[in-house]
């Protein structure tokens, strides 16, 4: 895997695992399992998010319930077919797995990533007049691959995200981030739903030639 690849799409996270490992999906013989990690926010909320794991770095035989852990990888994204018809939905794809000592750790949520605009973004402002911009960007991965990854701007960084267009190459700090909504399926039925996203911190707009240069370096 180019290491270009694996620099546009980094993400850390430090918790508590929630769930027990239960199988996902195999690829040529390795089996991926799913856990889910509660992070918590300097605010005190909780986010709880979805992590995939392969076999072969974790022990997913055991128990690691309410156990603080530290995980590295690549925000993900796959689509869900179904009750949810053509539904997105992010993950953390584990590359490396360390478990902390003690019973508590201070929630950690690092997500840099870099990738181009798919169209352009969404402005509005919430009921309570927050100014934010909805966009979703594609971020290459190896073999040819994409994710499409929804993050949400605040503030100023929503301010200029409205001027993007379809195709800008854009650099993006910020976490993960779930949360809770409620669809609509009848006049009398409401479902609750979890969306995940990242929420940005940081934002910039990358030059057209710096990015085909940055290409170019990449394939070296």
């Amino acid at each position: 895997m180019s290491d270009k690849i694996i620099e546009t799409n980094q993400a850390a996270i430090l918790g508590i695992i929630e769930t027990p490992f239960t199988y996902s999906h195999e690829v040529y013989g390795e089996r991926f399992y799913k856990i889910e990690v509660s992070v918590e926010r300097t605010s005190g909320r909780i986010d709880c998010i979805p992590v995939i794991i392969s076999e072969r770095i974790v022990d997913v035989t055991s128990d690691c319930r309410l156990v603080p852990v530290k995980i590295c990888g690549q925000i993900r994204s796959f689509k869900r077919y179904g009750v949810q018809k053509n539904k997105r939905e992010l993950f953390l794809f584990a590359r490396t797995i360390e478990f902390a000592t003690g019973g508590t750790c201070q929630g950690e949520n690092n997500v840099y990533l870099e990738g181009i605009v798919c169209k352009k973004p969404t402005y509005r402002e919430t009921p309570n007049g927050r100014d934010i911009a909805d966009m979703v960007i594609e971020v290459k991965r190896s073999y040819g691959k994409q994710d499409y990854i929804p993050c949400i701007c605040w503030g100023r960084d929503a301010w200029f995200a409205e001027r993007f267009v379809a195709g800008d190459y854009v650099r993006i700090e910020g976490r993960i981030q779930s949360r809770t909504y409620k669809k609509r399926i009848s006049d009398e039925t409401e479902e609750e739903r979890i969306a995940y996203e990242v929420s940005v911190s940081r934002l910039a707009k990358v030059a057209l030639d710096l990015c085909v240069h940055l290409c170019e370096v990449g394939e070296k």
